[in-house]
């Protein structure tokens, strides 16, 4: 893009699940740190996500090594932390338990965290659910669509957002943090019976019935304490004005 270009950025194209293509990049880059923020998601394909979580940062974790490269950044997700009440805080062990279909992201994300922790210097950035242009909850995204059918229930589940800019800032801050894993969330987890219908309202969508009931027990939410703690602040601080904000 110009403006990436503008701004001094150098786009590299590389094959993230072949290692001698993420090595061939990173020792090109000579980096000084990198942030990893490889995903999967335009096709919703939840394996496919999970594969770029464990062979992708497998590969990119080997590069850095030989480039030499000391510290990672890297992004993971607030969601997959063990059932229980209220908000999770980064003591709360991941879901390893899980079955079914969530042990496939759940599985990633076990790979992924434990491959950047032999980093000599690494943050893991757990990500709320992320909202914002290019993302599903985008006024032309897969949660729209579905809001649009009738397809997404206003239970009792609850989910922290992220605007994608907070994410970012995040992603940058964390360049100087001490090594660890940090929520990055907004500060209000809510419920779907209160989410969806804003979304709704906000993307023009028919706002569903409230939905007694319904969410599974690891559908918590994440504290983000540890981060701000920090000094991090999210500009969108909750959904709530954030939606209206970004996706009207």
């Amino acid at each position: 893009m110009p403006a990436l270009r503008a701004g001094g950025v150098e786009g590299v194209v590389m094959d993230a699940l072949d290692a001698a293509s993420v090595t061939a990049a990173v020792l090109g880059a000579a980096p000084d740190v990198v942030v990893h923020q490889l995903t999967s998601l335009a096709m919703h394909d939840s394996v496919a996500n999970a594969r770029i979580r464990r062979e992708g940062t497998r590969h990119l974790v080997d590069a850095a090594g030989k480039a030499g490269v000391r510290r990672m950044v890297a992004q993971s997700i607030s969601w997959a932390y063990r059932p229980g009440t209220g908000p999770a805080g980064e003591e709360t062990p991941l879901d390893t338990e899980a079955d079914g279909t969530r042990a496939v992201p759940v599985g990633g994300v076990r790979a992924l965290e434990s491959a950047v922790a032999e980093m000599q210097e690494h943050v893991v950035l757990r990500y709320g659910t992320l909202y914002g242009p290019g993302t599903w909850y985008a006024p032309d995204g897969l949660i729209s669509a579905a809001l649009a059918r009738g397809a997404v229930p206003a239970d009792d589940a609850v989910t922290s957002f992220l605007h994608v800019a907070d994410a970012a800032m995040a992603a940058v801050s964390a360049l100087t943090w001490p090594s660890g894993t940090f929520n990055i969330v907004d500060d209000e987890p809510a419920p779907a019976h209160e989410w969806v219908p804003v979304l709704a309202d906000v993307l023009g969508a028919p706002v569903p019935p409230r939905a007694e009931g319904g969410g599974a027990p690891w559908e918590r939410g994440a504290d983000n304490a540890r981060a701000t703690s920090l000094g991090w602040r999210p500009i969108h601080p909750s959904w709530r004005s954030g939606f209206r904000t970004a996706l009207a």
